[in-house]
């Protein structure tokens, strides 16, 4: 396996329509001249956003989180430029950026340093091949303060690993159950 470069990134993004939208560069201000949260091609990955959809998780109902029986009463829904995460807390959101995988390639998506250094911890997750959709991103607020998520802004870095041979069952052949999945996608069993 070898981690692939931004010239390679943007090959894919051209031929194969890996990444929507792609931005071949890294876009650091808004069109205002404000800095922003990086986000685009990095020399060896691609650092994406997230939408202004969020699930925050609550325990105002008190509600069990449970990934074979997840109580929609677990998590409040917030459509904001700004997401508030409640000190030692959790929210889902999704990137803005929809990926179609090739079958030789296994994704990894990390969370920016820039989040990590104020505590905010981007879970790790997989993208494997033949997987297509918008990443469903999960944040951990491991602070004792309420903690701020950007949308439209860089969350997450996503590298990209190819393989010296195609894999013999792809995700798309499993008939995965987050395959082309929109939006912030709750647990499935």
């Amino acid at each position: 396996m070898s981690i692939k470069s931004d010239k390679w990134m943007c090959r894919m993004a051209q031929e194969q329509a890996m990444i929507e939208p792609f931005e071949p560069g890294q876009v650091r201000y808004n069109d205002e001249g404000q800095k922003l949260i990086s986000y685009g091609t990095s020399s060896y990955g691609y650092d994406v956003r997230c939408a202004n959809e969020f699930k925050i998780f609550t325990n105002v109902h008190s509600a069990i989180v449970d990934p074979k029986n997840f109580d929609d009463n677990s998590f409040v829904d917030v459509v904001s430029d700004v997401c508030i995460i409640p000190p030692n807390s959790f929210a889902l959101a999704r990137t803005v950026e929809y990926f179609r995988i090739p079958r030789n390639i296994l994704t990894v998506c990390l969370g920016k340093s820039t989040y990590a250094r104020c505590g905010i911890i981007v879970n790790v997750t997989p993208l494997e091949p033949e997987w297509e959709g918008h990443v469903t991103l999960e944040f951990s607020n491991t602070t004792p303060l309420p903690a701020k998520i950007y949308a439209n802004e860089g969350v997450a870095q996503m590298l990209f690993f190819e393989s010296d041979e195609v894999c013999a069952t792809s995700y798309r052949d499993r008939g995965g159950k987050y395959q082309g999945q929109v939006g912030v996608t709750l647990p499935k069993t």
